[in-house]
């Protein structure tokens, strides 16, 4: 069972089983309805007098899903639960039905924590710079715990990436593009000439530019679970979030700015309580906290633990975006496996009741959510449609599920609002959750922090009783000696340049995750990420500029036998483009790409349900990042690449191979419009062919084609010259062969 299967069992299985099912179908039950027991892996498996409760891969023959849609059989009795709820079913029994449940006995037995268990309960360590033999091949001093754990083992790294493939992996892991030939060509030859001071100056320019933003900002809204809709109701309400842009913006300037992570974390947390010196600022603060209010909400209605539901989102994405430690499993009981007892997770979560999430309308639908407040920003721009603009917002009838139009409210026009949080007027702590169930009610909790962290001064830092709570919880977060928040972000930037974290499960460092490759290097990274002011910037540049980090793919049969997962580091990962990569890609070779930054989104004027829009999507030159995530309906050029659903914190995206790849490189409108826009630029701007097939080479890969290329493309083009009878045709069928190739879609 991964960690992410288990995490996903506890979020979204368990406190379903605990709230709904346990009444008859436990061990502490009156009577045991059916002879069935849901509160155990083995009961549930195991089944009851109508058979067994689940078929794992096989929903549609599972009893359980059935009496969850209430087809013959009718569970609960009380109330269907809702469509969000029965699809998280479905999915967890289509993934094979991981369920980490245990014996008391065995549970009790698992959570006597050793000291190894929790080690990133405690605060980071400097560690001593390990003495290494083979000193000349130390660039920083991380190195030395790379080629100290490769000495132990009697190896040795593979060698040097080329200067081809170097600028090629520079320019796509900090701008997320791809080089231009002239930029090859430029760095190649400062590279042979000055060596590894041409490789400074290059990430330098880089990390200057305002590209750097748009892909690291990018890493983070998945860690934010950035979204403009709401998404997890199915498929039958899923309104807009038309202000969620500016929260993108914001992120995407934050990184070029280079915003200290602590300050960028504080705002988020708490930018409505923060002091400003200007209108503009104080902007900027109330729009940050958007990261707060991106939940993905369960539907209100039949819903009596909606307002939880919501802090649940806010706690996970704190603790698994931040802490990167699953503190949600103790919203219905002590937390299974790490140190995490009830009540810290309702300490955490009175900060979030004292606070008032403020998403919009709603797309006047009740049933979703409720209306709420929006910011309203001061120094911002008015937002005006234009003039001609029209559009008519629906609402689902109560009565019969139909849509039906209504006035639109009079919102005034173009006033610039942002979603966030505030706190509400009369904070309070809040009471324990009897199992998870917000209307069975225990004693209230004292609002506070985990206690589990280990904070050197052992203070515990107390919460102001006029304020949420949030500002205290932003401070203890961004301690200097803070366990969990530099440890998460320095290996989180580790796994985005490398393909893999030190920790290789980056939202658990908990007792289910997986234990650091290089622990004492992680420490090193951690210390050192705080000592540097929390700079994103100069930590990238110091891993980017290591020796580990500029090595190459190649590796040979031995090595990778001796090390064939790269946990000790002896060469670098081969990565494939993720989605948004790709398609950049394809509109740099194809001459297509606007670089400059996209303004607002598709749906900032458009308060209305997702579903009953038609495909809200249109077709767009910039970069992937402005584009309008809608969770339910992602981009068609993005979707088939492992895109997520964006409900939940993304630490690391899926990698898969799949057939429907390769249909959508071969039908895709957009990719067939880019090999066009290639095939035109290159029949304009050279007269022969073996000049068209040099620029096509130069556009698409950086570089010359081989003899043996050439004479594969000449090939191609006459054979498909005399099938499609035109000459253009054929060049746009070679270019659209090159912008699928491997080559084009690796970084090595």
């Amino acid at each position: 069972m991964s960690p992410e299967q288990a995490t996903f069992f506890e979020n979204k299985i368990r406190p379903v089983l605990v709230q709904k099912c346990y009444a008859c179908h436990s061990a502490d039950a009156k009577e045991i309805g059916g002879k069935l027991l849901l509160d155990s892996a083995h009961g549930i498996r195991k089944g009851g007098e109508a058979g067994a409760a689940i078929v794992p891969g096989k929903p549609a023959e599972s009893l359980l899903l059935q009496a969850m849609k209430y087809d013959e059989l009718q569970m609960p009795p009380d109330e269907q639960l809702s469509e969000a709820i029965v699809n998280d079913f479905a999915k967890w029994i289509q993934l094979g039905a991981a369920d980490p449940r245990t014996s008391d006995a065995a549970a009790k037995q698992q959570t006597e924590y050793d000291a190894a268990a929790l080690w990133s309960y405690s605060p980071p360590e400097d560690p001593a710079i390990p003495l290494v033999k083979t000193s000349e091949w130390l660039y920083d001093p991380m190195d030395s715990f790379v080629i100290a754990k490769l000495e132990a083992a009697q190896l040795k790294p593979t060698h040097n990436a080329s200067p081809q493939a170097l600028v090629r992996r520079l320019y796509f892991d900090l701008n997320g593009l791809p080089p231009s030939f002239a930029d090859v060509t430029a760095f190649v030859a400062d590279f042979e000439a000055n060596g590894q001071a041409a490789v400074e100056r290059l990430v330098d320019d880089l990390l200057a530019r305002p590209q750097f933003g748009e892909r690291w900002g990018r890493h983070w809204l998945d860690v934010a679970r950035f979204a403009e809709c709401n998404g997890n109701d199915g498929l039958s309400r899923n309104p807009t979030f038309p202000h969620a842009w500016r929260y993108r913006d914001y992120v995407i300037a934050a990184f070029n700015a280079d915003t200290p992570y602590d300050r960028f974390l504080t705002e988020q947390i708490a930018g409505d309580l923060l002091p400003t010196e200007s209108a503009a600022e104080r902007d900027r603060n109330l729009i940050a906290t958007g990261f707060l209010a991106m939940a993905a909400k369960p539907a209100k209605a039949m819903n009596n633990d909606f307002a939880m539901d919501v802090i649940a989102d806010q706690i996970d994405v704190i603790g698994t975006g931040i802490m990167g430690i699953s503190v949600a499993c103790a919203r219905c009981h002590d937390h299974k496996f790490d140190p995490i007892p009830t009540r810290d997770y309702y300490a955490l979560a009175g900060i979030f009741t004292s606070s008032e999430t403020m998403w919009g309308l709603a797309a006047n639908e009740g049933l979703t959510a409720p209306k709420t407040d929006l910011h309203v920003l001061k120094a911002a721009k008015p937002n005006p449609p234009p003039s001609d603009f029209k559009e008519t917002v629906f609402v689902l009838e109560s009565n019969t599920g139909k849509p039906k139009a209504i006035p639109k409210p009079p919102w005034p026009v173009g006033t610039p609002l942002a979603m966030g949080v505030r706190d509400r007027k009369k904070p309070a702590d809040c009471k324990i959750n009897i199992k998870g169930n917000s209307k069975k009610l225990g004693e209230p909790v004292p609002r506070g922090f985990l206690t589990a962290c280990k904070l050197p001064d052992n203070a515990t830092p107390s919460v102001n009783a006029e304020q949420s709570g949030r500002l205290e919880l932003a401070k203890w977060l961004t301690r200097d000696d803070h366990p969990q928040t530099a440890r998460v972000m320095v290996n989180r930037i580790w796994q985005h340049l490398f393909g893999a974290g030190i920790v290789r499960t980056p939202n658990d460092f908990g007792a289910y995750g997986e234990r650091a490759t290089h622990p004492e290097l992680l420490d090193h990274l951690a210390i050192r990420f705080v000592r540097e002011q929390w700079s994103i910037k100069r930590m990238i540049r110091s891993i980017v500029l290591s020796h580990t980090y500029q090595l190459s793919s190649d590796v040979d049969d031995t090595l990778l036998q001796s090390d064939a997962g790269n946990h000790l580091l002896t060469h670098h990962q081969r990565r494939r483009l993720d989605a948004e990569a790709l398609r950049d890609s394809m509109l740099a070779a194809s001459g297509l790409l606007d670089l400059r930054p996209g303004e607002g989104s598709l749906v900032q004027h458009r308060d209305i349900l997702v579903n009953l829009a038609g495909n809200l999507h249109r077709p767009s030159r910039h970069r992937s990042v402005y584009l309008c995530y809608l969770r339910s309906a992602p981009p068609p050029e993005l979707a088939a690449f492992d895109l997520p659903d964006f409900t939940s914190v993304v630490g690391q995206r899926d990698v898969s191979t799949v057939p429907g790849q390769a249909l959508h490189l071969f039908n895709s409108p957009f990719v067939i419009r880019q090999a066009e826009a290639l095939a035109q630029s290159l029949l304009q701007n050279a007269e022969q062919d073996m000049q068209r097939l040099q620029l096509a080479w130069q556009r698409v890969y950086q570089r010359f084609p081989t003899d043996d290329e050439v004479q594969q493309a000449t090939e191609f083009l006459v054979d498909a010259e005399y099938d499609l009878k035109k000459k253009e045709l054929a060049w746009t069928s070679l270019c659209q062969a090159l912008l699928a190739t491997n080559e084009f879609r690796y970084v090595d």
